[in-house]
């Protein structure tokens, strides 16, 4: 029987939607350090895309669990 929003595995959903929370947050904070560190002259636009995903991935990080670890099963 599937529930309101399909056939989801919530558990699931949650280690993957914090798992790419996680890599954004890791590819804007070493971007940031690598061009912090080797003194390259970069766009504001790159320095400024860099900070935004740092600021996403941890969004992400922190919404995950609650819409897909609790809100959606309990409206299900």
């Amino acid at each position: 029987m599937t529930g309101r929003y399909g056939d989801i595995d919530y558990s699931r959903a949650t280690k993957r939607a914090f798992a790419v929370g996680a890599v954004l947050f890791a590819f804007g904070l070493i971007g940031d350090l690598y061009l912090r560190t080797t003194g390259a002259a970069v766009p504001a636009w790159e320095q400024t895309l860099l900070v935004d995903a740092e600021l996403l991935g941890v969004l992400v990080m922190l919404l995950a669990p609650f819409v897909f670890g609790v809100v959606l099963p309990l409206t299900e």
